[in-house]
């Protein structure tokens, strides 16, 4: 369960190195966005360094796209046993996700690195991803989830942003359903950009978890313990679904399929659920 995944710029060193004191679930060290041009060789090797000399954490690299220049050399340098996996920006179709797996198969090969142990989180970012996100979430057993690249989305779709973010819904809402139909793990949702603003981070962290996001893209530390909190079942979740998951075992014990506990009614649906509160909290912890 990744609730917090945090971007790292891989050429700033004072935030690098940060990234040992900081309680997000995953960091994503990045060659994309947050690094100019000119400095994208010198971030390789900084962040080939952090990986190198952190085994404890759940490290991502955010590459350049597929498309670019700086794709192959990305990889090149980023894959190390250390590494968790990549995320692929701007993916379009499963052809995308075909060619990463061949490359990283044939880097774990070279590192001696069992075979299928890197992961990819493809972004989903583009009318074209959007369309073809089944397609790209079925594309791999390297897929661990999809997340969601809402600035961009809303740039390509000419989309104007608003504090409720309504006109997302259907995307957010797709991207959850396709990676169930998949059979992978829900998505994460996209940055909350305004990193001082924790009420607003606080709101659409709980929209997402309600649409069935497992967590959020963070970039800043201020958002950690919000986003973690707001993706962690509350101590009243975890006592009811305690009370639940005991009462529809009992009740299954008797000979019966629905119980009622405070109430309401509770069958196998109700009671799954419950036990899956429960799991989240053992991850949590």
């Amino acid at each position: 369960m990744l609730r917090t995944c945090m971007f790292i710029p891989g050429d700033n060193d004072r935030q690098l190195e940060k990234v040992k004191t900081l309680s997000a679930d995953a960091y994503i060290l990045d060659l994309e966005d947050a690094v100019a041009e000119e400095n994208k060789t010198i971030a390789r090797q900084k962040i080939k360094r952090l990986i190198e000399n952190t085994g404890h954490l759940t490290i991502f690299v955010r590459v350049n796209a597929l498309k670019t220049d700086f794709f192959m050399e990305d990889i090149q340098e980023a894959v190390h046993p250390n590494l968790s996996g990549i995320v692929l920006p701007m993916t379009k179709k499963k052809e995308d996700i075909v060619i990463t797996d061949y490359l990283l198969g044939q880097m774990e090969k070279k590192n001696n690195m069992q075979c299928g142990s890197l992961a990819i989180i493809p972004i989903i970012e583009s009318a074209s991803g959007l369309y073809n996100a089944y397609a790209i979430a079925s594309a791999s057993q390297r897929i661990s989830c999809l997340a969601f690249g809402a600035e961009d989305f809303m740039l390509h779709m000419n989309i104007n942003p608003d504090g409720e973010q309504k006109p997302l819904l259907y995307a957010r809402s797709k991207l959850v359903a396709d990676s169930n139909a998949a059979g992978i793990n829900p998505p994460i949702d996209s940055v909350y950009t305004d990193f001082r603003d924790k009420q607003g981070l606080k709101t659409a962290a709980m929209e997402g978890k309600k649409l069935g996001f497992q967590g959020k893209l963070v970039i800043h530390p201020n958002q950690i313990q919000v986003a973690n909190a707001m993706f962690s079942p509350s101590a009243e979740q975890i006592t009811e679904a305690g009370r639940i998951v005991e009462a529809y075992n009992e009740a299954l014990s008797s000979g019966s399929g629905t119980v009622q506990v405070n109430g309401k009614m509770i069958d196998a649906p109700v009671a799954e659920r419950a036990k899956r509160i429960l799991e989240a909290r053992e991850r949590c912890t």
